[in-house]
Parts: structure tokens; sequence; C-alpha cells
């Protein structure tokens, strides 16, 4: 697509399942992004319980780490398509799924448009989030609250998270 390519940038991915085989799940989303994302660092996976719609299984969840050359829209039209291609579907809010993969940051770009937000709404108030950036991540720092991913995750209280 004319207009997709980009100077090289460090994305930070958020990954989660609950349905099907989750572990299964993140490592085939992880192979997906190789083809976008280069130098891929992924973290530990980690079991969480959900947040918002609580009557559903645990989740998985996972944070990489990588460099891309797409802009923010392409890499977001690439990351829906690799859901989609999972089987991903929207049914309501917090619902389960077969794969979530949030835009967590682009660089230090603060980006509000109508389809995207970066960096990723609620980052600082969500263990499944915190735990694995902070792995990943310990240094990157939220270009808006000027605090650590080591930082935000020292000074949160948040729901339950357990490293698989």
């Amino acid at each position: 697509m004319a207009g997709d390519a980009h100077p090289p940038v460090e994305v930070l991915l958020g990954l989660g399942a609950n349905l099907g085989d989750p572990r299964a799940q993140l490592a085939r989303a992880v192979d997906a992004l190789h083809e976008f994302v280069t130098g891929l660092q992924a973290s530990s996976i980690y079991r969480t319980e959900p947040v918002g719609h609580r009557d559903q299984p645990d989740f998985y969840n996972q944070v990489v780490r990588g460099t891309t050359t797409l802009s923010p829209g392409a890499l977001l039209d690439r990351v829906l398509a690799v859901e989609e291609e999972m089987g991903r579907r929207r049914t309501f809010r917090n619902a389960p799924r077969v794969i979530d993969i949030d835009i967590l940051a682009y660089g230090d770009e603060v980006i509000r448009t109508e389809r995207l937000t970066v960096p990723h709404p609620g980052i600082a108030e969500r263990g499944f989030v915190l735990h694995p950036l902070a792995e990943v991540a310990p240094g990157w720092r939220h270009p808006e609250r000027m605090q650590t991913a080591r930082e935000m995750l020292s000074a949160a209280a948040l729901e339950r998270v357990e490293k698989i």
C-alpha cells in the first residue's frame, strides 16, 4: 500500500486469549507478527483474571517488543488482519476471544484518532499488561505519564496475575 512505509520505530504490542488453546494461539499470533515486526522479543505468558465481563475463562497474556516500518494506521490494519485470520469475532466489550492484539505503544508518539489511541488507554491500571510489559521493556517510558513500565507496575493496585 502506498504511504505505508515509515522510518523504523519500536512498537509494543499486547496479546491476549482465553478461548480454545490460548498458549498455542499466542504463539501463532507471535509467528504472524514476525511478518511485519522485526526483532521480536516476547515476554513470558501470564494468566490473569478477566477484567470487565468476569463470567469467562482466565486470560493468557503476553507483551511483545519489536521494530516496524509500517505507519501507525498500516500497523493497525495488519494487526486486525491477524486477529481476523485467527478467527477473532467482536461480539461485545471485554468478551471472550481467541486472540486480541493491542498496539500499546508506537515509539514515543501520542496518537488520538477515531481508529487508534496510543499509548493504549488503561496501561497503568492493567496488571495483564503491566507485568509482561515490565518484563520485556522495564525502562519503556509512557510519553504522557512520564513513568517507566516498572514504575507504573510498582504503583498500581492490580487484578490477579500469575506468571506461567
